[in-house]
């Protein structure tokens, strides 16, 4: 249920900080092929790096799932100048913060240091890039330690291995289906071997791209991209990111998942659908706004009106849509009942509540807060440079441009209220659907027996 929510709110925060048109943005690219983007803001003296590698879960080789999440991990570990561990206490003795994070589409490492530290951290960061020093030692640990994750945030939540079923029911043919942090079954034979494969593949200056935000000037930062990236060799012959796509999905697909220790029974419901492409974002913004319309408020959206207020059949409704990918993410809704009311009538309750949206159109008055609020929050997107430098480089990695960035506040200002009507109807087509069901085993009994 936790899961739920997180991603529910994640999908207004995204709305509720649009990037700046008037962001101070400069560019550049290295001789080796690294891009590299400085976003100048002067207000405190920090800075802010991040690498991002244009490579993730859905680049990883068929049966060797979870190594750009492996990978991710064993950087941490040492290189000629650094010894295991080094790079993270460097980081902290100098009072800085750093992590790294994998996603389907990108691999991105950073630090948040005081702006006169920038050097030490590029010359740290640039070194990993090419000169990761690996031991037996090193991958017998560290597969234990990504396993144990697994155990933890997966295997023991049934919420995950019921996303996980789902996600693999909604991609049968996208390597999107396969969860970021891997298979155990693949996990567990995770060698050196395929490692050092996949990151002298990926982790290259010409496959990366160099996000620098805060209290720095762009010819400073160029000439420190110059000393530290610059003599970085490319990889030669990096292929364009090309992915297994999904066929055309004809009919809905349906799945039930019972544990005893689910504790709050839900229906949730996904579609696959369209993302924000370069230069044509308009759809994107419309199943944007519609997510929130539909679940974006607890109080106010209209699934929650509807269900949570009116009918009382729901304790909790939501919608959300990832629209910053690669390829074709999803468009999904969640309905978790009342005590005692059956999933099947949930289920009925939550289409009746779409027919109605659709049927009705949108409230004016609802719409007219939503781009409100839109407005308003471009004020507070101007306080955090590490969120800025995380929303560019999740763009850039995914096709978008700094254009793109730059043009999707007014982009989402100019959606009409037809335009998210259009994008359900767009959407919301039942053969092009994975509903599923998550419930206790005794629930699951009692479901059998009334349908």
């Amino acid at each position: 249920m936790r899961r739920i929510l997180s991603v529910c709110v994640l999908v207004l925060g995204t709305l509720a900080t649009p990037l700046l048109a008037d962001e101070n943005v400069t560019t550049f690219t290295l001789d080796n092929g690294m891009d590299v983007l400085v976003l100048e803001d002067h207000r405190a003296p920090v800075a802010v790096q991040m690498v991002w590698y244009r490579a993730g879960a859905a680049d990883e080789p068929p049966g060797h799932s979870g190594i750009a999440h492996f990978l991710e991990h064993l950087l941490f570990k040492g290189t000629d100048t650094l010894a295991p561990g080094e790079f993270s206490k460097t980081v902290a003795a100098n009072g800085g913060t750093d992590n790294a994070f994998t996603s389907w589409d990108y691999t991105a490492y950073y630090q948040r240091v005081a702006a006169d530290r920038l050097e030490l951290m590029m010359r740290m960061e640039s070194d990993r890039m090419r000169n990761l020093r690996l031991s037996e030692e090193d991958i017998v640990t560290e597969r234990q330690v990504i396993l144990e994750e697994r155990n933890q945030r997966t295997d023991s939540d049934p919420g995950a291995l019921f996303g996980e079923q789902r996600r693999a029911a909604q991609y049968m043919n996208h390597p999107y289906g396969i969860p970021v942090i891997g298979w155990r079954h693949e996990m567990e034979q995770l060698s050196m071997e395929d490692a050092m494969a996949f990151y002298e593949r990926f982790y290259a200056p010409n496959n990366a791209i160099l996000i620098v935000a805060g209290d720095v000037e762009p010819e400073e930062v160029r000439t420190l991209a110059e000393t530290y990236y610059g003599p970085l060799a490319p990889t030669e012959g990096l292929a364009p990111r090309v992915r297994p796509q999904e066929p055309p999905q004809l009919s809905e697909r349906r799945l039930t998942y019972s544990d005893p220790r689910v504790s709050q029974p839900y229906v949730t419901r996904s579609y696959l659908a369209p993302v924000r492409r370069a230069g044509a974002q308009e759809e994107a913004a419309a199943l944007t706004l519609l997510a929130n319309l539909l679940g974006g408020s607890s109080t106010t959206s209209v699934l929650a009106r509807k269900l949570q207020f009116e009918e009382q059949t729901a304790i909790y409704t939501g919608a959300f849509y990832d629209g910053t990918s690669l390829d074709p993410m999803s468009f999904g809704l969640v309905i978790v009942p009342q005590e005692g009311v059956p999933l099947a009538e949930a289920e009925a309750a939550l289409d009746r509540a779409l027919a109605e949206f659709i049927e009705e159109g949108v409230d004016p008055e609802q719409f007219a807060r939503l781009k409100a609020q839109i407005r308003a929050s471009e004020i507070y997107a101007r306080d955090d440079v590490q969120a800025a430098a995380r929303r560019y480089g999740m763009a850039l990695t995914t096709g978008l441009t700094v254009d793109d960035v730059q043009a999707w506040p007014e982009v989402l200002m100019a959606v009409t209220e037809q335009d998210v009507i259009d994008a359900a109807k767009a959407v919301f087509d039942k053969r092009r659907a994975v509903t599923g069901w998550l419930m206790r085993e005794e629930t699951a009994q009692a479901e059998e027996v009334t349908q």
